[in-house]
């Protein structure tokens, strides 16, 4: 560049991303508003009004996928990331060769790698890119993205993922990105069923929990968890519900299942999933995570 030239702005990316629910409909606005043209598809007709609402135009299919150059998946489990890539007439059937495909959600290593090796039969890069920080997080864009796989492919999505968050870096193996997010959840678990424990306690104390919360928020026993899940679980809260009991029965599974299969025990995380299922069994499943307080309540 000679010293008449002016830098040119780095090129704005065509964005399909699929699953525009609670968390990723705020991942979806950041990218638009960092001036990527952004398509949504979710089959929810309730999510895709909310998402027109906010300036993400939505749509039920993948129609279109062939235009995208980066391709964004933020759906719940295994079995969903199987039908929204690999299966008879998901993304990968369609996505132009060289378009990258990043997989967002929490599905553990297996699933992602499987995906991976599919995409290649293909010529789609596949990256690893699981987040954290929850939906408040995922509005300010300042969710933590674990990413892996590729690093060219990384980045020629770098713009895209940044405007959601912070990138860290967790090598060039797909499925790394994904054991990253299996030791965040590990703590995540443990450390809301923490703070609804301690809380709980603080009534039975007949102390009030809010003046509780107050107190121990910025001291040695303090959690983000304890700190962002506690307000919710104060009896006169209003609940809003960003993260249900669900997930994390299936995020403490997750947990659990690839500690098994290194052999790791893992025993905090086995007592949290306890007390997430023994909420969801008495119809808390669609609740709001921090309802796990109940359990000790009840």
């Amino acid at each position: 560049m000679n010293a008449t030239q002016a830098p040119q702005p780095c090129p704005k990316s065509t964005v399909m991303f699929v699953g525009i629910g609670a968390i990723g409909l705020p991942m979806a606005e950041r990218i638009a508003r960092a001036g990527h043209t952004v398509l949504g598809v979710d089959p929810s007709p309730r999510r895709r009004e909310a998402a027109a609402e906010l300036g993400v135009p939505a749509r039920a299919d993948l129609t279109g996928i062939e235009e995208a150059d980066t391709v964004l998946v933020m759906v719940a489990t295994p079995e969903q990331l199987h039908q929204a890539v690999s299966a008879p007439g998901a993304a990968l059937a369609s996505m132009r060769p060289g378009a990258v495909l990043a997989v967002m959600s929490t599905v553990g290593p297996g699933p992602v790698r499987e995906a991976a090796r599919r995409a290649q039969e293909v010529g789609v890069r596949l990256v690893d890119v699981p987040v954290t920080g929850g939906v408040a997080g995922a509005r300010r864009g300042a969710l933590t993205l674990f990413a892996s796989g590729d690093p060219a492919a990384l980045a020629d999505c770098s713009d895209v993922l940044s405007a959601m968050g912070t990138v860290r870096d967790c090598g060039a193996e797909v499925g790394r990105g994904q054991s990253y997010k299996v030791v965040n959840q590990l703590l995540c678990s443990v450390h809301i069923v923490a703070a609804a424990e301690a809380l709980a306690l603080a009534e039975k104390l007949d102390l009030d929990p809010a003046e509780v919360l107050e107190a121990v928020g910025g001291g040695a026993g303090a959690s983000w968890m304890l700190g962002d899940r506690g307000p919710r679980m104060l009896p006169e809260a209003a609940e809003e519900v960003t993260s249900t009991i669900g997930i994390f029965v299936k995020d403490s599974t997750l947990v659990i299942d690839t500690a098994d299969a290194v052999g790791f025990s893992a025993p905090l995380a086995r007592a949290a999933r306890a007390a997430y299922e023994q909420a969801a069994a008495t119809g808390l499943l669609d609740r709001d995570d921090s309802q796990v307080i109940q359990v000790y309540r009840d």
